[in-house]
């Protein structure tokens, strides 16, 4: 019958805007800074970004950039991505972070799930954001009825509050009563089976990422709503299920570089939110003993100001040019040229890592350093950005580096690397 000759195209969902231009999108961005900026404080104190934040959001498309136009996204590329990543968190770091880790994760969702899970997923209207976190909790329980039951709390889910799922990893049931559990499960859970957990406080900075845990209490998903798979180790080589159903090769990427690339892209954008402070703060500062001049007369602050900039581009020009070889290794890997291979994982993963400790470097020497005691107190955006970077220092992403490095010494000597564990 009629009805039938084309059913693909009838789960298309149009996206709000369809001329909506990847330049614009990181234009948008821009526009919002100041406004990020007199919320830093409100964000601190909530938790996580306002309302009005996320409603800004939703207007200028943010949370649908990297979504496939099949599910009323724009499908834009990661290095579109990054770039409105680093603009917000230039105004608020914390609102950066959160945005980065929420709207992110619809790669995975779009790469590793069947079509029919992924028209369930994204609904009629494509309203989709969804906070994760690594480490596996609890077993998935099946229940007889093609259902999973999943019970137990999933802790650091940035970005959980304005979240409308939830991506995990559980272990499978035990093969047999009484064995040990089976394999991990990717999982991917709906807002109506978890709660968000009021327990993002006392922490010295991301204070407003909403990194709270979530929590499912005996809560059920449809069991083709997981999949077999490790986060660290999703296999990609040749295409993914979304690689063929989108004709992206951007859906059939490993996650360990992604998840670098994200965490860099607020740190160098926390890293030119200092340097703006800097710059405000040395020319309005007068000089002691000649009032008539300030510090941005002096050579000194000339030079720091000149030498974090340095930094910073540079960390700039590393995140860009790690995402364009990311989108050309995604390319080649689906095109059959090469496969995107853990050993290009850890070498993007180590460039990404890379270009956020030098924003971290030109923000707490020379910015922070120089700027004076007096913008280290509560209250001051100097003192939240450096809070907030040192917080990006101890995650556990950055512990990464030394692993990470030996892994790609080991890839390049030919050496085995898979036993060197990336996370302790």
């Amino acid at each position: 019958m009629r009805a039938d000759a084309c059913p693909l195209e009838e789960t298309v969902i149009a996206a709000p805007e369809p001329q909506l231009t990847e330049r614009e999108v990181v234009e948008r961005a821009v526009a919002l800074r100041p406004a990020l900026l007199e919320r830093q404080a409100e964000t601190e104190r909530l938790t996580h970004y306002p309302k009005d934040t996320h409603d800004d959001f939703l207007r200028a498309g943010f949370y649908r950039i990297l979504q496939p136009r099949r599910y009323g996204g724009y499908e834009f590329g990661l290095p579109t991505f990054l770039q409105v990543v680093v603009e917000v968190a230039r105004g608020c770091p914390s609102t950066g972070w959160a945005l980065s880790l929420t709207a992110a994760h619809v790669l995975q969702a779009a790469a590793f799930f069947p079509q029919e899970t992924q028209d369930e997923l994204f609904g009629d209207e494509g309203d989709f954001r969804a906070a994760s976190t690594l480490p596996p909790v609890g077993v998935a329980e099946p229940d007889g009825e093609g259902s999973l039951v999943l019970d137990g709390t999933w802790s650091y889910a940035s970005g959980a509050p304005y979240s409308t799922h939830f991506i995990g990893q559980t272990l499978s049931a035990p093969s047999a009563p009484g064995g040990p559990p089976g394999p991990l499960l990717l999982f991917v859970a709906p807002r109506r089976v978890w709660t968000v957990l009021d327990d993002w406080h006392g922490v010295l900075g991301m204070r407003g990422t909403g990194s709270n845990s979530v929590h499912i209490d005996r809560g059920r998903i449809p069991a083709h709503f997981a999949c077999e798979a490790s986060f660290l180790d999703l296999p990609v080589e040749g295409g993914t299920v979304g690689s063929t159903l989108h004709g992206n090769p951007m859906y059939a990427a490993r996650v360990a570089s992604f998840f670098h690339a994200e965490l860099a892209s607020v740190m160098v954008g926390t890293a030119y939110a200092a340097a703006d402070e800097y710059a405000r703060i040395i020319s309005s500062r007068p000089l002691t003993f000649d009032p008539g001049r300030t510090r941005s007369d002096l050579p000194e602050f000339q030079q720091h100001l000149g030498e974090a900039l340095g930094r910073i581009r540079t960390a700039e020009a590393a995140l860009r040019g790690a995402a364009d070889d990311w989108t050309e290794t995604c390319r080649r890997n689906v095109s059959g040229e090469a496969p995107f291979t853990k050993a290009e994982d850890h070498r993007l993963a180590q460039i990404f890592l890379t270009a956020g400790q030098l924003a971290w470097d030109a923000l707490q020497d020379p910015l922070f350093r120089t700027a004076g005691t007096r913008h280290g107190r509560d209250g001051e955006r100097m003192q939240r950005y450096f809070r907030d970077a040192a917080t990006y220092r101890t995650h556990v992403a950055v512990g990464m580096a030394e692993p990470l490095a030996r892994r790609v010494g080991c890839d390049r000597l030919g050496l085995p690397s898979d036993g060197i564990p990336l996370i302790p």
